[in-house]
């Protein structure tokens, strides 16, 4: 199990984090996903054999007007 911080732009309010963490946690392999409106982060707990960082930037990016920066 491996977990890392990643910064997120546009998230702004609680509705925007709730979009980052589901988008994230609708990955196989992604065990949590917990954002952070003030610092604009989020950390995702997830099986490095099942899931890559490359999938979190594509479902964050896909899922609205937030970024996610590997």
């Amino acid at each position: 199990m491996e977990k890392k911080i990643f910064e997120v732009s546009g998230m702004m309010c609680e509705h925007c984090k709730a979009n980052v963490e589901n988008a994230l946690t609708a990955l196989n392999g992604v065990v949590s996903a917990e954002a952070d409106l003030e610092k604009h982060q989020v950390t995702v707990a997830y099986d490095e054999t099942a899931v890559q960082p490359e999938a979190f930037k594509q479902a964050v990016d896909d899922c609205g007007r937030y970024e996610l920066t590997l």
